[in-house]
């Protein structure tokens, strides 16, 4: 059962699609104060277990930490972060009595689990607007069931989307993705889409790309997909200020840009230098700017990618001066010693709170201050370009997913989980924030496998890959300046092959359990918990996850080590895609066991009385040939594959 209630006068976000009459009175479960601002307070025993927050930092059970919903640009995910890209304000609390919680608040949120208090949950924001959804369900599962039902199905990509994919920000030139294409199909690992970040375009302006690297770029196009790639280019929410480009001189004509205070246009600072902020709250401007994605797609171009769009800011006007009258104040004073405030001025230049003030949205003829609504800025980026496909191609998928997210952009694209470093602890953050990701409705995520930031190794990437094998978005991507970590860089490159060959093996598998969760509402990742609600011991186990109705993974996550521990709350039969080609299957039962996995292996365990489909290797999607299919498991089981065109919508 789901109860509405209405405090003030809150934003219209679109986060849910369902309309629900108002409930009166107050909710069953906590307390309410609206004395300065909202306050939710409520207290949990000590058994509860705390689902939720989508992207979000730590564990899939969020008990114990301090939690800020606040799209934040920061690529150093460590312990201390309470903000990552994403604000996605439901929670489940799951213990003697279990209920579900969706704030629709589109500006900063603090959700203290037990972090000032132990036993305490408060749930807190400066303006007491919004919509307080609660949820009262047989368990957290069945209330992510209910709770995706009124928030909208999730995105469907085209099924090319489900292969590999190539990234690095410093690929410039038609020869740099060539000799990736080579690098990949001369070794025959599997691949299907390279990334274009910011350096394909003239000089970092949005829907532009440069000629002088790309003199024809739709034969360079064309040429691509007659190698089964998908070229995916990034589009960031920054339009450049420069007298001549059209998308910059239009927008400021029509007033299709975010605004200060005084009318003029806001200025920041992002990869192309000064830029204006297309205003996506205003469905005019969301209209205008989505319709420019068909200049790339009338390339030839089928995805994209959506960055910086929280938004970031490199600094602002206002920021430099107030930087420079410190200076010249410092200057000024030849004896005194700056100290920490030096650092903390220069490294506050980027992403200011005060800037996030500084500037407006117009939204059904009132100006409405940013940081107010910060929250669904990239939520409407993405929106503009979906609701720009459905008018430029409306019965063809098109890949897009974004950075920054809201409740309800799942509606439109998946997420990758950002900048993300070469760290053993970041495949660990990737697996436990996937169920969390999907309770929110985004089910097409992935993470930069391998590691954005810092260098990486050899070891890292396969252990990651591993793990990448089974996430809807499959991809490797690295940095400007880190080591090359293209699969075809280190040695016994047909460990490489192997690994990324599983997942192409398992698609038609992988597809169908996507498929089910997006069409039914359902989750694709699960936590244990949610199949096996009455065993203790898998309510505590955060480093398997389920997939499906089939399967249970357990990557390995730590460096050298020759396998780990698993728990198995069922007999299961325990998978092994060996190196040779070979598959491994051995009954495991019930209980806690240590598994080996080498390297160049990669395990899963189905369920007792359950089996999955899998298919020969191919090099790509389009390759994969349904023709060998057989199935691995147990005998008797059955399954029920899902099957379509990969390409056509209305399914």
């Amino acid at each position: 059962m789901i109860q509405k209630y209405v405090y003030g006068s809150p934003f219209e976000t679109g986060a849910v699609t369902e309309a629900l009459e108002p409930a009166s009175g107050s909710p069953k479960h906590g307390s309410i104060s609206l004395n300065n601002g909202f306050h939710f307070t409520c207290e949990m025993e000590e058994e509860d277990i705390v689902y939720g927050l989508g992207e979000a930092n730590r564990g899939i059970n969020k008990r114990g930490f301090l939690y800020i919903s606040n799209c934040s640009d920061d690529p150093n995910h460590t312990e201390n972060k309470n903000s990552l890209y994403g604000a996605h304000n439901f929670i489940i609390v799951s213990g003697r009595e279990t209920f579900g919680l969706f704030l629709d608040y589109p500006g900063a949120m603090r959700f203290d689990i037990g972090y000032t208090r132990q036993n305490r949950l408060e749930i807190s924001c400066e303006d007491a607007d919004l919509d307080l959804y609660v949820i009262d369900g047989d368990n957290a599962y069945d209330i992510v069931k209910q709770f995706r039902k009124i928030i909208g199905q999730s995105y469907i990509p085209p099924k090319f989307a489900f292969g590999f994919g190539q990234s690095r920000w410093g690929y410039t030139t038609e020869e740099d993705f060539k000799n990736v294409v080579k690098g990949y199909r001369e070794n025959h690992i599997p691949i299907d889409m390279l990334y274009m970040d910011i350096d394909y375009m003239d000089n970092y302006k949005d829907f532009t790309v440069n000629k002088e690297n790309f003199p024809d770029f739709k034969g360079f196009v064309d040429e691509m997909k007659a190698e089964n790639i998908h070229l995916i280019p990034i589009i960031d929410a920054g339009v450049k200020i420069e007298e001549g480009y059209d998308i910059y001189e239009e927008g400021k004509e029509k007033g299709y840009f975010c605004k200060r205070e005084d009318g003029s246009e806001f200025v920041a600072a992002v990869w192309p230098g000064w830029t204006h902020f297309p205003d996506v709250l205003n469905p005019d401007a969301r209209a205008w700017f989505g319709s420019k994605y068909e200049r790339l797609i009338s390339q030839g171009i089928d995805g994209f990618w959506n960055d910086m769009n929280e938004p970031a800011i490199f600094c602002t006007p206002e920021g430099v001066d107030d930087l420079k009258s410190y200076f010249k104040d410092l200057l000024e004073k030849e004896d005194e010693v700056p100290g920490f405030l030096l650092n903390d001025k220069v490294i506050g230049l980027a992403n200011n709170p005060d800037d996030y003030k500084r500037f407006y949205h117009e939204v059904n003829g009132k100006k409405i201050r940013h940081d107010k609504v910060h929250n669904l800025y990239g939520f409407n980026m993405t929106r503009a370009a979906s609701e720009a496909f459905d008018k430029i191609v409306p019965d063809k998928r098109i890949l897009m997913f974004s950075r920054s997210s809201y409740i309800g952009m799942h509606r439109y694209g998946g997420i990758w989980t950002g900048d993300n470093q070469s760290w053993w602890s970041h495949i660990l953050l990737n697996l436990k924030i996937m169920p969390s990701l999907n309770m929110c409705g985004f089910l097409y995520t992935g993470a930069d496998l391998g590691g954005f930031g810092s260098d990486t190794t050899r070891d890292l990437v396969l252990r990651w890959l591993a793990l990448g094998v089974f996430t809807p978005l499959m991809r490797n991507h690295a940095a400007l300046g880190t080591r090359e970590q293209e699969c075809y860089q280190f040695e016994n490159i047909e460990d490489f092959r192997h690994v990324i060959s599983v997942r192409y093996r398992l698609l038609p598998y992988l597809y169908s359990e996507y498929m089910k969760a997006a069409l039914n509402d359902d989750m694709y990742f699960k936590p244990l918990a949610f199949e096996y609600p009455e065993d203790a011991m898998a309510k505590q186990v955060e480093d398997q996850l389920m997939i499906g109705n089939e399967i249970m993974i357990a990557p390995v996550y730590t460096q050298n080590a020759a396998g780990r521990y698993v728990y198995l709350p069922e007999n299961m039969k325990f998978i092994k895609f060996l190196p040779d080609g070979n598959i491994s299957e051995k009954e495991l039962p019930k209980g806690h066991h240590y598994v080996e996995i080498a390297l160049n292996e990669v395990s899963l365990f189905i369920r007792s009385g359950k089996n999955i489909p899998i298919v020969d290797a191919a090099e790509c999607v389009e390759k994969i040939d349904m023709g060998t299919k057989q199935t691995i498991g147990y005998p008797d089981g059955e399954y029920a594959l899902y099957e379509d065109d990969g390409i056509c919508k209305g399914v």
